[in-house]
């Protein structure tokens, strides 16, 4: 390289040194907050001349080593990925890491490379040891639990292994919170446990390059509230970003937990065609529940985008008495929903009822009456799966109650259970 272009490395190394990327942690946001205003200091106008002269000098560079390609392919994650990210991984999009460390017991462990964006960092891992290696080791010599550096503290949110014939070698990925845009270094933490009391806690530092992390897609604000039987929901942002799709929000329902997945009847639908969902989670905060629902990646050529709250969690007031014992092969309808009374047994620790719902049917306010007393649920055993001759899936409990003579009624006050919403949300794409 003659001196020109080292000086135009030089000016190309300067001028990135000072653009921030445009997506700012909400951290450094309220740090920024907090300080004190300053006047800005004014550039001459022949100083931005100058710059914008030498950029498109730079731009006109074609063997200038700062446009070159960064990303590489990494290899042998196949059998891991599938979809997006194989697609992202077949593009050269993942970073290359390469740095190893020799784990207890002679394993070496190489962080081959890492796919970053806004929404998520997927560190990608081989651990290779020629005496052995077994799927314990996946998770014992190496059970990482967060990364860290300059303004990030990013927890693992999932991970997945898969090991070769020879039983020689595990590759496998793990998903992180997103990192800073800042940090220049990042130090993966984790724990070393090869046998029983022995635990060691490790960590790795390499190099990062924000500049290689993939830009975010889609940004924008929902503000969107919505009122539920038991509280609301709020829909605050989506984020997209090539690995995924993020809608962020809050919760103030006083029934969520009590259906299993009450985030999966919220779809997204891109171009008039449902995204695949592919995560949820929730976390409490002060003044209510964070709540996230993870969508698989946009369309390239997106033309329109909105929510659909096909179905959510919601109650409805039974104020039922079903007298016992009930025909086990007949349902009793909740209005349109199903109730089947299987058993009622008397045993050593009280009365037993056997019963089966709908998959997303939980009753509330149980109780039995014997003998004119109103007894109240003491607890619930044994849920299980079961299946209808036609197909239905039901969920199949016991319910134990403290009594000790044949009950005459079953109440049931009411039922929690997944309804039909159907409120779209128009999301603004241009």
């Amino acid at each position: 390289m003659n001196k020109i272009e080292e000086r135009l490395a030089e000016e190309k190394k300067r001028i990135d040194s000072i653009t921030a990327p445009e997506d700012l942690e909400m951290r450094l946001r309220k740090a920024l907050d907090k300080a004190p205003s300053r006047s800005k200091r004014r550039v001459p106008p022949i100083w931005k001349a100058a710059a914008a002269v030498l950029l498109f000098i730079v731009i006109l560079s074609f063997n200038f080593p700062a446009f070159a390609y960064y990303g590489k392919q990494l290899l042998g994650f196949d059998g891991l990925i599938s979809g997006t990210l194989q697609e992202l991984n077949d593009q050269g999009k993942g970073q290359s890491i390469e740095k190893r460390m020799t784990l207890q017991g002679g394993t070496v462990l190489t962080i081959d490379g890492l796919m970053a964006d806004a929404n998520q960092v997927i560190l990608f891992y081989t651990l290779s040891n020629p005496q052995g290696v077994s799927e314990a080791d996946a998770t014992g010599i190496f059970s990482p639990a967060k990364i860290t550096g300059f303004l990030t503290d990013s927890f693992v949110e999932a991970g997945a292994s898969l090991m070769n014939d020879e039983h020689t070698e595990i590759k496998g990925t793990f998903t992180f919170e997103p990192v800073s845009p800042f940090a220049k270094k990042l130090t993966l933490h984790f724990r070393q446990q090869p046998s029983f009391g022995t635990v060691k806690d490790s960590e790795l530092t390499f190099a990062y390059d924000p500049n290689k992390a993939m830009q975010t897609e889609v940004k924008q604000r929902i503000r969107k509230t919505l009122e539920v039987d038991k509280g609301t929901i709020t829909f605050q942002t989506i984020t997209a970003t090539p690995t995924m799709t993020m809608i962020k929000g809050t919760l103030n329902i006083d029934n969520f937990d009590r259906i299993r997945n009450s985030l999966d009847g919220i779809e997204l639908i891109a171009n008039g065609q449902p995204v695949d969902q592919v995560g949820s989670g929730r976390q409490s905060s002060y003044g209510g529940m964070k709540f996230d629902i993870r969508y698989d990646a946009l369309p390239q050529d997106l033309k329109s985008l909105k929510l659909v709250i096909k179905e959510f969690v919601g109650y409805r007031k039974l104020d039922l008495k079903l007298p016992l014992p009930s025909p086990a092969d007949q349902p009793v309808f909740l209005e349109d929903k199903e109730l089947w009374i299987k058993k009622v047994s008397p045993t050593s620790r009280g009365i037993e009822i056997t019963i089966a719902t709908e998959e997303d049917v939980m009753l509330d306010g149980v109780s039995i009456q014997a003998n004119g007393e109103n007894i109240p649920l003491n607890t619930t055993l044994n849920q299980h799966d079961t299946k209808l001759p036609d197909g239905t899936i039901l969920k199949e409990r016991t319910l134990l109650f403290d009594a000790s003579v044949q009950p005459e009624q079953l109440i049931i006050k009411g039922m929690h259970y997944m309804k039909p919403y159907n409120i779209n949300i128009k999301i603004p794409v241009d």
